[in-house]
């Protein structure tokens, strides 16, 4: 039987000694599928004693992560979602601190989170509380004091949320394991418990969290903490282990459609034509009933019926589709009467970019640039989600009747959230096209620079109608690619044009672009660093050409030598 992230925890706080209580903790743990994408998220504060408005900070700072991080793209990393919510609660901090208090130190509190998504704890800290691991009887602190000591009896906080508008933010990943306890705390307690103290309770109540909470806090304070005392323990009960029977069933809910032909009826949708139709799966041109809308409805084959790596990798598409709204990307539709397996998108009226490219041997500059700019457009939706893509190519960018092209085909999209979630199995998710995948895809080290490395390779072949590496059937490492210069093709291609499609297409990818909007810019400005760097020796731009070099002065010197020695 399969399991779910499971987790018990308590929380105990007191003002102690003072006349509010800053401090501020709480947990989240959410139900359906945002438990599988997002995980469970704990935080605690500790509103800085100093800080006017310290109470209010520690408050906000923990309900705004608990609800903005569930807020976050379900494709980006818990690393990124959290920290472009601290990094926007941070600068909401400090400007209502100057703002309310006329003080950079008016709304300031330290800040210690978890989340835990499916095997894994991501710990994000700031400032002075602290996070423990307990696990097996022994007791790890995973965060480190951000406290500089002037004395030996004075010290202050080197870092924390709201008392600047840049904000430094630890972070560290944790394998899990059933049973680990984790304990937060502010320094009201750990001030006043010992690591060993701390241990010992652990040990003695571990099976009753709230217990255990309550006697820390009342052990701190008879040990004369004068702050606030604030602990929250978090137990991990159970971790997702689906096997691969229960992910095949969760996926297969839904049942295959019948054999389909043009003419007949699933659902609210007739079919009309069959546009393409392979091993994997089956491609048709379809009307929605209640609409007239034309549409395209795409069925994986019954050949994969009990492959749940392959099913997994179908729904990946329809997942990643229906998170991207851009006009420069298919649109992927809702289909909220669906009985069987099969996704639904928006109908393109026109041709592929292969296609038109076959009409047009090589392209104009001005037209070149309006394409690309325009599939450009589409990846930074991917981007922007931490998305990429992994198959550009011209058979996935459709060219409309308006001249507008949009990006098809997600089945190998990479999604930086998604990777994060453990299977027991590998997704069948395809690896990209030979010619026009970035060689860095062949060890899966992949980055938005592989999909530039993608787009500089259509942006050659629209202006040479060849490819910068020539054709090949099997993937290449990257010592073995060199570069043709695309004025070979086209003597009609500037220099500075020719140098920035080099760029793009490096096999390095630290010496690619690393944005899209510089490769854009520099096809249309002339780069003189690029014409510059263009004047590397021969033997770096061209070997061949080099060793041809070397060899005829060689001959020339043999024959001047030998009319020297006939003179002689």
């Amino acid at each position: 039987m399969s399991t779910t992230l499971t987790i018990d925890y308590a929380i105990s706080t007191d003002a102690g000694n003072k006349a509010e209580n800053a401090d501020a903790a709480d947990a989240r743990v959410p139900s359906g599928e945002a438990l599988l994408t997002k995980g469970v998220a704990a935080a605690i504060c500790d509103g800085m004693s100093s800080s006017e408005g310290g109470k209010q900070a520690s408050e906000v700072c923990v309900s705004g992560f608990l609800t903005d991080y569930y807020s976050t793209p379900d494709s980006w990393t818990v690393k990124t979602s959290a920290s472009k919510v601290l990094g926007a609660l941070n600068k909401w901090l400090y400007s209502q601190g100057q703002v309310r208090y006329e003080s950079a130190r008016g709304m300031v509190t330290t800040f210690s989170g978890l989340v835990i998504k499916s095997t894994t704890a991501h710990v994000f800290h700031v400032g002075d509380s602290r996070i423990y691991l307990f696990r097996d009887g022994e007791l790890e602190q995973l965060t480190h004091d951000h406290r500089f000591w002037v004395s030996e009896d004075r010290d202050f906080l080197s870092r924390a949320v709201g008392i600047d508008p840049h904000l430094e933010i630890d972070y560290s990943a944790h394998a899990v394991e059933p049973g680990d306890v984790f304990l937060f705390a502010t320094d009201g307690i750990t001030g006043h418990l010992t690591d060993n103290r701390l241990k010992a309770l652990l040990t003695a109540h571990g099976g009753n969290l709230q217990s255990c909470a309550n006697t820390m806090l009342t052990e701190a304070l008879q040990n004369g903490s004068a702050d606030n005392v604030t602990v929250q323990l978090l137990k991990v009960i159970s971790l997702p282990a689906q096997t691969e029977d229960d992910i095949l069933r969760q996926i297969t809910e839904l049942p295959f459609p019948p054999n389909l032909a043009p003419g007949m009826k699933i659902d609210d949708y007739e079919l009309l034509r069959e546009l393409h139709a392979s091993k994997r799966s089956e491609v048709f041109l379809a009307r929605q009933m209640t609409t007239g809308e034309q549409v395209i409805l795409k069925t994986p084959s019954v050949n994969f019926r009990d492959d749940p790596a392959y099913l997994e990798a179908f729904l990946h598409e329809e997942w990643v589709g229906k998170r991207i709204n851009n006009p420069h990307v298919l649109k992927t539709l809702e289909t909220p009467k669906r009985r069987f397996l099969y996704n639904i998108s928006e109908y393109v009226e026109g041709q592929s970019l292969r296609q038109w490219m076959e009409d047009h041997p090589t392209t104009h500059i001005n037209k070149a640039r309006d394409f690309l700019t325009q599939v450009a457009e589409g990846l930074r939706a991917f981007h922007r989600l931490e998305m990429i893509h992994l198959d550009l190519k011209p058979e996935n960018i459709l060219i409309d009747n308006e001249g507008m092209l949009k990006i098809i085909d997600f089945g190998s999209t990479r999604v930086a959230g998604t990777a994060e979630i453990e299977t027991t199995f590998a997704v069948d998710i395809p690896q990209g096209t030979v010619n026009y995948s970035a060689p860095e895809c062949i060890d899966g080290q992949v980055s938005n620079r592989s999909d530039i490395f993608s787009l500089g390779v259509i942006a050659y072949e629209l202006l040479t109608g060849h490819l910068p590496y020539g054709d090949s059937d099997s993937p290449r490492p990257a010592n073995r690619l060199r570069y043709t210069p695309a004025r070979e093709y086209n003597p009609h291609i500037q220099p500075w044009v020719d140098r920035a499609l080099e760029k793009a297409v490096h096999p390095n990818p630290q010496k690619r672009y690393g944005a899209l909007s510089e490769f854009l810019f520099d096809l249309s400005h002339p780069n003189e660093k690029l014409l510059r760097d263009g004047g590397k020796p021969l033997m770096e731009r061209n070997p061949l050409g080099f060793w041809k070099t070397v060899a005829g002065l060689s001959v020339l010197l043999n024959l001047v030598l030998l009319v020297w020695l006939a003179h002689g």
